[in-house]
């Protein structure tokens, strides 16, 4: 089989694309032929092993498993014998943030990982690109007390997590205002934003100015608990799913219960497989997660490049078989609900 391979943490350059034996799977084990997988920010992190304390999660001192890739979704080809719960022919989709090696054309794993069997209508392109962003993007929103009709402001709503954060918000009731840049507001605002802010035109604290938000969700990492404080009432949440500056946002996470004003919350994503029930559920309603452009397994390097820039809109998919390429022609495939607060199916298995 073909698969990613690296001896070392560093840049793309350190990936290679090389043959090696097919996996065979051990008494509790399943091998899955790997139709899609996506390239994200997690991969980056497993490639790169920045930051490196990241790495006495994912190895240390040299990554443990030659092959990237956090997420997948493909077919059951073979399971072991004491394996129940998965038979050949079933079509599955996993993620782990620490790494499974599942950019290649097969991978094998221990059956009671965190895998889900794709839902019929979904295909495999979209069933990969539902797993990391949303995971994160659940496990921020489930820290905060929101009901229906609440408003949350996302920042970054147009990357993995922010577009899977803006659509579970407004599929649970919120009232969504979203920042993405100008080409894509209407992408935005189909996946259920009521509002949509074009930061390209004012720093989207200054067009908002004199409004209060129960929750400032940055999803990108791109502003600061201190910039958005003035969109915050006395009891309001920032969330971000990045450190911040000096590692700003956890230390103030630790610090909240102490100091007045609007709170800093920085969850630690746990519970993957809660994630993976949640991202069922919303993908049998029909949520479409938002994709870029898909690559294929010699193209690895460009795509994690291209990940590394921060340029990507919603999932970059890594196709390892010609059933995961995205629906569509051309070498980017984007699908978006056909009313706010609506979802559409985007594919057929």
């Amino acid at each position: 089989m073909l698969t990613a391979y690296r001896t070392r943490y560093g840049a793309p350059d350190v990936l290679s694309v090389r043959e090696v034996a097919n996996p065979e799977p051990g008494p509790g084990d399943i091998l899955v032929r790997v139709h899609a997988a996506t390239v994200n920010r997690t991969d980056c992190g497993v490639l790169s092993g920045k930051p490196y304390v990241f790495r006495f999660f994912v190895g240390w001192p040299r990554p443990p498993v030659g092959a990237t890739g956090t997420d997948f979704a493909g077919e059951v080809v073979a399971v072991g014998g004491s394996v129940r719960e998965f038979r050949p022919g079933d079509r599955v989709m996993g993620f782990h943030d620490h790494g499974l090696g599942t950019h290649a054309e097969l991978v094998c794993m221990r059956a009671d990982r965190p895998i889900q069997r794709i839902p019929p209508t979904v295909g495999y392109a979209h069933a990969a690109a539902s797993l990391e962003g949303a995971h994160y993007a659940i496990n921020f929103i489930t820290k905060v007390q929101l009901r229906p009709g609440d408003s949350v402001l996302v920042n970054g709503a147009t990357g993995a997590i922010g577009s899977a954060a803006v659509a579970l918000l407004a599929h649970r009731g919120m009232r969504v205002t979203a920042v993405a840049a100008g080409p894509h507001l209407d992408r935005v605002s189909r996946l259920g934003a009521a509002r949509v802010i074009d930061f390209t035109k004012a720093p989207f604290v200054e067009q908002l100015q004199g409004e209060r938000f129960p929750v400032v969700f940055d999803a990108v990492g791109k502003s600061t608990f201190g910039i958005c404080r003035a969109l915050l009432p006395r009891d309001g949440v920032y969330l971000s799913s990045e450190l911040g500056p000096y590692c700003e946002n956890p230390v103030r996470a630790l610090l909240a219960p102490f100091l007045p004003g609007p709170k800093v919350r920085f969850p630690v994503p746990v519970d993957i497989r809660r994630s993976l029930r949640i991202i069922d559920e919303l993908l049998r309603t029909g949520w479409c997660p938002m994709l870029d452009r898909h690559y294929d397994l010699h193209g690895i390097r460009d795509a994690f490049a291209y990940v590394a820039s921060g340029q990507k809109i919603g999932n970059v998919v890594l196709a390892l078989s010609p059933a995961g390429l995205p629906p569509g022609t051309g070498t980017s495939a984007t699908c978006w609900a056909t009313t706010p607060g609506a979802f559409a199916t985007c594919e057929r298995a």
